[in-house]
């Protein structure tokens, strides 16, 4: 179980980078480390060099994961755990404090879903 906020930050940027390409870098800093596609979109009304998909931004007392997948395709997340569902506050942030093993799992099949949907949408 990781319960150090680096471990659980390092693990997450990790879960994301694994999906390079058809992921690409846009922010890596610590505040935050953000993916995106690589394929021009439309974001709204305003093109984009690479459509939004996910965010690690470390906080004092967790360490958040913006997913954007679960927002624009909500009822394809429909088979989150509770464990899981009881990390999501709002409709696409998640907040870690803990990581067990099983957790981590989840998050890396939830990512690899968002990644199929978004390919599948032609967004990255």
């Amino acid at each position: 179980m990781k319960t150090e906020l680096e471990d659980i930050q390092y693990t997450l940027y990790n879960i994301l980078s694994s999906h390079m390409p058809p992921l690409k870098v846009r922010s890596d800093t610590p505040l935050p480390f953000e993916v995106a596609g690589t394929k021009e979109a439309l974001q709204g009304r305003k093109k984009v060099d690479g459509f939004y998909f996910a965010s690690v931004l470390p906080k004092p007392s967790d360490v958040r994961l913006y997913f954007f997948p679960i927002y624009t395709h909500p009822k394809c997340f429909g088979h989150l755990s509770d464990e899981l569902r009881s990390c999501l506050k709002g409709k696409s942030c998640f907040h870690f404090k803990l990581l067990d093993p099983e957790l981590e799992q989840e998050i890396r099949e939830m990512v690899a879903t968002g990644v199929e949907l978004y390919e599948k949408d032609d967004l990255i």
